[in-house]
């Protein structure tokens, strides 16, 4: 499935970006060209993730639902079969770490959140294997407030040392002396939340040449002309509190572009360019792309300095359009970026059958998705439901926003639904200002015009997990190309990968069914080549993203009380629901080896048992002949298709885990084997093929204390997180609801797999708890065609009369 979508996705970038008949390539059609083919080869995904609550306290639980979707037109992409998803502290450390499943563009887990872990402001981000390709910028965050009401710490706020974040982004990128231009600015708090500003912009004399003030969170606009390059220009502020900050602006530029855009009616943009004298008679490419695809094509000759860019609006895409200005040798030389509303949004509606309830009633939730034309459309939803207090005020992403918005832009974005949902004259220009204050594309312009399509690092991950890793030669450090390598981890069914190491020395192996932290055993056939080391990559991003924007409030005895409460809380629900909270949904098992069904089964405690491992081998297991040499023991085992003796050694595996050293392996005790599997037939997995396969296994799968080669690598490695089973109590009966149990739960409902159809369906149900208060429904949803939407309404609780 993966590999058709993965094909139909190519075969439609090739039919849109089709090339034409050869001919004479323009300027603009060479820039074009080059940019059609790094599209199709760098295919983008991007990845929401749906948390349950926007805070929680350390010992509580993170659910979490991830939804992949292309970057072309945001519809579910079933291509890569893993996600990533972590926890960063302030400094952006990891604290926690995992992998989930991803089955047809969707996946869901959960973390459990150490009780030891400090108060702070956190970031969750998630991405797929092949996102890393493109820069953690675009990545999914979202910052998340956790509190440990465990330690004396846990309620302080962090110290107020940084400064203000004053910042200013000429449009297009340049200020240039003698040409007019337009600057966007942002000012930001130390915890990187916007102000409001106003201020002026002095010359190097001191002589006010222009003033300005913020619009909407933070940012604002001016105009200005410099007229000399290199001086000193300073923007004044004044803050809402008196405070007087003061900046200096961007360098002014000797020669070089400016660019502005303008929208002179509802149809038309016009984008002007102007350069410097001495660049006058220079031939511009302007070149506009949105997700993926190549929108504008054109190039226009400076006339006194000037090139005038007419485009019609109805051929931009909806969302962020990039503009991006070149010259005639294909450099690169300015960037805007323009935003176009959205016209298709899921409409979510989530109606309970009252407002009012009381402690441990039954809740029916009933769930609708309309399109934009108001027309049921079916979806793939995930639902929390959650209590409302001055931990948990913080708005939760919107799946509308960030599909159109926040995920085409770097760093944080104030309320991004608000660009998308408030109506009236500002929003054009507050819009407008998010886009001038963002900076160049998500990929580099020289990657995309070089002669070579870039190579990419990180492979897809389309049937399964991929561990990495490299091979050197031990003396030299060099890396060792053309080595067999195989990789294992110690189980009752035998699990073997194998690889041969490529030139630079890099070995990955496709692994399935690897849950929980295991040991992974890395190592090469010892027998033959044993002046090898290896190294397994971590497979988790070490690229970072800037920090996002958030600090511990300064807390008032209102919230240590909502605090105290809510440690009350957390404390009950951990004595008293521990054991159903860690119920885990692990999928069945394949207890099938990798070989399949073998020809011969000895279980050994069907037989007699010997103390020996060769009287075992001699005495009754028929498939395998053992010879004595001046090295020691060595097996062949029957050809039973050709009626013959293998004429080299099989496949020797204990738990799993390939052994190569024979002697070792027949000076173990017999007593800890169970059992003994024989492939007595050549079997071809990958580019190796086996003379046979012997395969022991112990009672408990761990490979009972065998010592293993020294050069061979052993690690823990995390794989895929157990699922998790929610738990929320019922009260059907008088009985259960008459319980003395407490029931403090905070989180009352999470489901992330809900799926709607075109006709009323049936009522989602659970029961509220015996916490008062107000309770937020939230609701995130994504159709089979792209259109994202997210619902949200809150219920009340009152206590039981």
């Amino acid at each position: 499935m993966r590999f058709q979508a993965f094909f139909r996705l190519l075969c439609l970038a090739g039919t849109v970006l089709g090339l034409a008949p050869a001919r004479a390539q323009s300027p603009a059609d060479s820039v074009g060209r080059q940019f059609q083919r790094y599209q199709q080869q760098a295919v983008h995904e991007k990845l929401f993730l749906h948390l349950d609550r926007p805070s929680y306290l350390s010992g509580e639980m993170m659910w979490f639902k991830a939804y992949v979707i292309d970057g072309t037109y945001s519809r579910p992409l079933p291509l890569s079969s893993i996600a990533y998803v972590e926890v960063l502290d302030g400094k952006q450390r990891p604290v926690l770490q995992g992998q989930i499943s991803l089955q047809q563009a969707i996946g869901y887990g959960s973390l459990s959140l150490p009780a030891s872990l400090p108060s702070g402001r956190y970031t969750v981000r998630a991405y797929t294997s092949w996102m890393k390709n493109f820069g953690p910028e675009y990545y999914f965050h979202q910052p998340v407030t956790i509190l440990n009401t465990l330690r004396a710490s846990g309620t302080a706020a962090a110290p107020d040392t940084a400064g203000y974040d004053v910042q200013f982004f000429p449009e297009g990128g340049y200020l240039v002396k003698g040409l007019p231009g337009q600057v966007a600015f942002k000012v930001l708090d130390r915890s990187g939340r916007s102000l409001a500003a106003t201020g002026s912009v002095l010359d190097a004399q001191g002589q006010l040449v222009a003033a300005f003030q913020t619009l909407r969170f933070g940012m604002g606009r001016f105009t200005f002309t410099p007229t000399s390059a290199h001086a000193p220009y300073k923007a004044v502020l004044r803050l809402a509190n008196g405070q007087r900050l003061t900046r200096q602006l961007p360098v002014v530029q000797e020669q070089g572009y400016v660019l502005h855009l303008e929208q002179p009616n509802e149809q038309q943009l016009t984008i002007t360019v102007q350069a410097s004298p001495a660049t006058t008679s220079e031939t511009v490419v302007l070149l506009g792309h949105a997700r993926q695809q190549l929108l504008v094509s054109a190039q226009a000759p400076l006339v006194a300095g000037r090139a005038v860019f007419t485009i019609n609006q109805a051929e931009l895409a909806e969302g962020i359009s990039h503009f991006t200005l070149f010259n005639a040798r294909r450099q690169p030389l300015c960037e805007r970026l323009y935003f176009r509303q959205p016209r298709q949004q899921l409409v979510v509606t989530a109606q309970t059958d009252k407002r009012q309830y009381t402690g441990r009633e039954k809740v029916s939730l009933q769930l609708k998705t309309a399109g934009p034309a108001g027309q049921a459309v079916p979806a793939n939803l995930s639902v929390a439901v959650y209590r409302l207090d001055s931990l948990s005020a913080d708005a939760t992403p919107d799946f509308n926003s960030y599909v159109w918005l926040t995920s085409d832009l770097k760093g944080h974005v104030e309320q991004p639904e608000y660009y998308l949902m408030a109506t009236g004259p500002e929003v054009a220009e507050a819009t407008d200002n998010l886009m001038l204050t963002q900076g160049w594309s998500r990929f580099s312009w020289k990657q995309v015009l070089a002669a070579a399509p870039p190579r990419l690092e990180f492979p897809l991950e389309l049937r399964g997990h991929l561990v990495r890793g490299l091979v050197r030669h031990s003396g030299t450090g060099r890396p060792a190309a053309g080595l067999t390598t195989y990789l294992a981890s110690p189980n009752r069914v035998a699990r073997v990968y194998n690889a041969i190491s490529a030139e630079d020395g890099g070995v990955q192996f496709e692994v399935n069914g690897l849950y929980g932290p295991r040991d992974i055993i890395l190592q090469a056939n010892t027998q033959q080549d044993s002046t090898y080391s290896f190294e397994i990559f971590n497979p988790f991003s070490q690229r970072f993203a800037g920090a996002l924007p958030g600090r511990l409030p300064a807390f008032s005895a209102s919230f240590r009380a909502e605090v105290a409460r809510r440690h009350l809380q957390t404390q009950l629900q951990n004595a008293y629901a521990r054991q159903q909270q860690t119920q885990y949904r692990t999928p069945a098992p394949d207890t099938l080896a990798f070989y399949g069904q073998p020809d011969e089964r000895y279980r050994l405690d069907d037989f007699t048992r010997f103390k020996v491992m060769e009287e075992v081998l001699r005495e009754y297991v028929t498939g395998v002949k053992v010879r004595i040499r001046k090295d020691g023991f060595h097996f062949t085992v029957d050809d039973r298709v050709n009626r013959t003796l293998f004429t080299s050694p099989p496949l020797v595996l204990l738990d799993g885990v390939p052994v190569f050293q024979t002697n070792k392996l027949m000076a173990m005790d017999p007593l800890r084997i169970q059992k003994l599997e024989v492939v007595t037939s050549r079997f071809m997995q990958g580019r190796l093929l086996y003379n046979g396969i012997m395969s022991f296994t112990t009672y408990k799968g761990n490979l009972e204390g065998f010592q293993l080669d020294p050069k061979a690598l052993v690690q823990e490695y995390e794989g895929l997180l157990p699922l998790r089973e929610f738990y929320a109590p019922r009260y059907d009966t008088p009985q259960e609801k008459a319980s003395r149990l407490p029931d403090l739960r905070n989180l009352l409902y999470w489901n992330p797999n809900v799926n709607t159809t075109t006709a009323p369906g049936e009522a989602l149900s659970f029961y509220t708890s015996d916490l008062r208060g107000h309770y937020r429904v939230v609701v995130q949803g994504l159709t089979a065609a792209g259109i994202a939407g997210t619902g949200s309404f809150t219920f009340e609780v009152n206590p039981i009369l």
